[in-house]
C-alpha cells in the first residue's frame, strides 16, 4: 500500500477517526505501510489519519539512547482509550503533518492506556515521559486535533504567518 503524509492545512486532518472493528489483512497492510512511511519520514509516531485513513490506529516507535529505532520496540495501538492521566509536563513537539515547525506543548506527564493490538487483543499500558507525550499527540490526531491547535491565540497567529511564508518558499524551490 502506497501512503503519503497528509500535511496541514489539509482538512482531512480535522476528521475524527472511527473505531476499528475488523482485524484483517487490510489492517495489517495499513499498519505495515504506516511503519514504513513513519521511519522513512524520520518520525517517532504516526496516526492513520495522517495518511488519509480515518481509523483509530496509531504507531509509536521511540528511539533508544543511541537515537536508533528498532522494529521490536514498535507499538501498534488500535482503538486507544486513556484510562488515567496525571502530572503535567511541557515538551517541544513537532509533527510529520506540520513539517519544520516545533513548539512547546503541555501534556499529562503520565497516562494509563487501554488499547488493542493488530490481532484485536486488549492491552493496558502505563506510560510516562516521551512515550506518554507521543501517545497523547497521536490520540489528538485521532480526534482531529493538531498540536498547533493547543497554541495561544497570539502564538497561533505567528505560526500561521511563518507557515504560509514557508509554504511559499517551498513552492518556489
Amino acid at each position: 500500500m502506497k501512503l503519503n503524509i497528509v500535511e496541514y492545512p489539509d482538512r482531512r486532518l480535522k476528521e475524527k477517526s472511527v473505531e476499528v472493528s475488523v482485524f484483517d489483512d487490510k489492517l495489517y497492510d495499513l499498519l505495515d505501510s504506516m511503519y514504513d512511511i513513519m521511519i522513512d519520514s524520520n518520525g517517532i509516531g504516526l496516526a492513520a489519519i495522517q495518511v488519509a485513513h480515518a481509523k483509530q490506529v496509531l504507531l509509536i516507535n521511540l528511539p533508544d539512547e543511541n537515537d536508533k529505532q528498532h522494529k521490536e520496540d514498535l507499538l501498534e495501538i488500535i482503538n486507544p482509550v486513556i484510562l488515567e492521566q496525571s502530572g503535567e509536563t511541557t515538551y517541544q513537539e513537532g509533527c510529520l503533518s506540520v513539517p519544520k515547525f516545533y513548539e512547546d506543548i503541555k501534556r499529562y506527564e503520565k497516562i494509563k492506556l487501554k488499547y488493542q493490538d493488530r490481532d484485536g487483543k486488549e492491552h493496558t499500558l502505563d506510560a510516562d515521559g516521551l512515550l506518554s507525550i507521543a501517545i497523547q499527540h497521536e490520540i489528538d490526531h485521532l480526534n482531529g486535533i493538531l498540536f498547533i491547535d493547543k497554541l495561544s491565540y497570539s502564538r497561533r497567529k505567528k505560526f500561521e504567518k511563518e507557515y504560509k511564508k514557508m509554504l511559499k518558499e517551498r513552492k518556489k524551490a
